[in-house]
C-alpha cells in the first residue's frame, strides 16, 4: 500500500474526537480514495499510533481482537454503545458495539477543511506518482 494513502489515512483518524467513531467506508469517502477494506488494512498494521478505537466496521463492532481494551476507552470517552456490554466488561460475555447512528463523527467547516487539504494533497502526490515521466516510455 502507497505510504501517502497509510499516512493520508492515519491523520483523517487523528482528527475524530473522543466520544466519536466512523465507519472504515466513511474515512475512504471523506478522502475520496480506497475503500473500507484499504482503510481497514492501514489500521490493522499501522494504526497503533493514532485513536484506533475510533475507526470501526459499519455495524460499529470494535476491531477484532482489542474488544477489551476497545471498550474501556469508549467507557472512559462516553462513547455511545449498544447491546450488553456491562456483561461483557464483567464476564467477558455478551455482545455489544458501537452505536454509530449516535457515535458517527460530523465534521465541522474547520474539519472538512482540514480533510479537503489531507485528500487534497493525497491526490496530488498519487497523481504524482501516476504521470509518466520523460524517460519512461508510453
Amino acid at each position: 500500500m502507497r505510504t501517502e494513502y497509510v499516512e493520508a489515512v492515519l491523520e483523517l483518524a487523528a482528527m475524530v474526537p473522543s466520544g466519536s467513531a466512523v465507519a472504515y467506508g466513511d474515512v475512504a469517502e471523506l478522502l475520496g480514495a480506497g475503500g473500507p477494506r484499504q482503510v481497514g488494512s492501514v489500521m490493522s498494521h499501522h494504526g497503533s499510533a493514532v485513536p484506533w478505537w475510533r475507526i470501526l466496521k459499519a455495524n460499529g463492532d470494535a476491531p477484532p481482537g482489542h474488544e477489551p481494551e476497545a471498550l474501556a476507552l469508549y467507557l472512559a470517552e462516553g462513547t455511545p454503545l449498544l447491546g450488553s456490554y456491562a456483561d461483557y466488561q464483567r464476564t467477558g460475555e455478551g455482545r455489544w458495539r458501537v452505536d454509530l447512528m449516535a457515535a458517527r463523527w460530523v465534521p465541522s467547516e474547520q474539519d472538512f477543511g482540514l480533510i479537503d487539504a489531507v485528500a487534497e494533497r493525497l491526490e496530488r502526490e498519487l497523481h504524482k506518482l501516476s504521470v509518466p515521466d520523460a524517460e519512461m516510455s508510453v
